[in-house]
């Protein structure tokens, strides 16, 4: 009896590092975590014909959005791992703790590779009377309550961008929600607030036709689709100890993944990041093509939980105390 366990454990285990081995043998599975068309599905499918060429294996895109991404998320962690079911996933699972969504975060993940990030931009309309972000943040100083920021609400973007500032500065702002960037943008431009902190993709249209104008960049550099345009660290240093933040996207599988997969996954990704396509598209949407992957990946996001977990706690829009998560503030 002994032996028989000991011969089928040792069949198994042979299977085992032999599908490891010859991984992939068959095509993949892709999960988005948004919809078709959105920001998350075009960083997907832009990456996925160079990985496809890496690993010499199709994979299947499927679509399955809602919970913000918390569906995806647990429809892949649900999965075998195997290394055959990716997830293509953003920034939200990071929060679904700290907003009461779902206990389950990339820390049960394995990040095959950081894609890329998007960067914010604080704008004002042609004609304010702000001329930089010092201007902007100088009159806020002076003024409390006085000033309308464009916003989506608590968690959205424009509040967790003006939290980190307001850690880092005066910023006694008044806050008009919007259904969404788009929205508010135009009420921006329609005089309904004085300025609005904005995903550079969102907004990047709207400044080269000359209707808004950039004040910084939420980064510790300027960035090349706006390469006049200031990082807010000129005007506020401070903020540099948050940084960099900004939506992000990835790929990710179970962390229990065999080894050897996590390895094919990595070199594929890492040369799929490297594509002319791949890296064309993000420089035009305004995005920072990161690359990364590994425990510089997981040190990322670790470190961008932490910030916004807090940005989000401090502004009162967190559901749950990241401190009784385990998150340190950063």
């Amino acid at each position: 009896m002994l032996k028989t366990l000991f011969a089928s454990a040792l069949v198994a285990a042979m299977a085992t590092a032999a599908s490891a081995q010859d991984f992939p043998e068959r095509e993949l599975l892709g999960v988005v975590m948004w919809g078709a068309g959105g920001a998350t599905d075009t960083v997907a499918r832009a990456v996925n014909p160079a990985a496809e060429e890496a690993l010499g294996k199709p994979i299947v895109v499927l679509n399955k959005s809602g919970g913000a991404g918390a569906i995806s998320t647990a429809y892949v962690a649900a999965a075998p791992a195997d290394g055959y079911t990716l997830l293509y996933g953003a920034e939200n699972p990071q929060l679904h703790p700290i907003m009461g969504v779902s206990k389950l975060d990339y820390s049960s993940f394995y990040p095959v590779n950081i894609l890329g990030r998007g960067v914010a931009v604080i704008v004002v309309p042609s004609g304010s009377k702000y001329q930089t972000m010092q201007d902007l943040l100088k009159d806020i100083a002076d003024n409390p309550g006085a000033v309308k920021m464009g916003s989506t609400g608590p968690g959205g973007l424009p509040s967790t961008v003006g939290a980190l500032i307001a850690n880092s500065a005066p910023f006694d702002v008044t806050a008009i929600p919007f259904g969404g960037e788009g929205p508010g943008l135009t009420a921006m431009l329609s005089g309904e607030v004085d300025f609005m902190p904005s995903g550079i993709s969102a907004a990047a249209e709207h400044i080269k036709a000359g209707n808004m104008r950039a004040l910084a960049v939420v980064n510790p550099d300027p960035v090349e689709i706006l390469p006049d345009v200031p990082a807010i660290t000129d005007a506020l240093p401070e903020i540099g100890s948050y940084l960099p933040w900004g939506p992000f996207y990835g790929v990710f599988v179970r962390a229990d993944t065999p080894d050897d997969v996590k390895a094919t996954l990595d070199a594929a990704y890492k040369t799929a990041a490297e594509s002319e396509a791949f890296t064309t598209l993000m420089a035009n949407r305004g995005n920072v093509v990161m690359n990364i992957s590994g425990s510089e990946a997981e040190e990322f996001l670790k470190k961008w939980q932490q910030v916004t977990a807090y940005a989000l706690k401090d502004t009162g829009a967190a559901k749950v105390d990241p401190e009784s998560l385990g998150i340190a503030r950063p």
